[in-house]
């Protein structure tokens, strides 16, 4: 994330449309996790399906802010396959944190805390 995009106010990217890495629409940003050590956006949550509609998570690493759309650096299908995680308060936990971390293939180094690298919802 360039130093530009770090100055946009996360809430202002709820609502907007999120497009992978080849162009594709994924669907409608919903929730964005932030990295609560470095105040840092992680993952946003997006809804999928047409009838038994969930929340997926989307990393948000190396994101391209448009004027109307943000775009991912993961593909729709890797999206579509991602792990589904049952949201339990405001924080994902340290499991949780991990098997999204590796179905993206993410490098994850959980910190010595009890709840990992305490991504929570802003």
């Amino acid at each position: 994330m360039t130093e530009d995009q770090a100055k946009w106010n996360v809430a202002e990217w709820q609502g907007k449309t999120l497009i992978d890495r080849n162009g594709e629409k994924i669907g409608k940003l919903q929730d964005v996790y932030v990295d609560v050590e470095t105040d840092e956006p992680q993952f946003g949550t997006v809804k999928e399906g047409l009838i038994d509609r969930h929340l997926t998570f989307v990393p948000l690493g190396d994101i391209q802010i448009g004027p109307d759309d943000l775009q991912v650096a993961v593909t729709k299908e890797q999206v579509r396959s991602a792990p589904d995680i049952e949201m339990h308060g405001e924080e994902l936990s340290q499991a949780d944190e991990s098997t999204l971390y590796h179905h993206f293939e993410m490098n994850y180094t959980p910190i010595d805390t009890e709840s990992g690298r305490r991504l929570a919802r802003r």
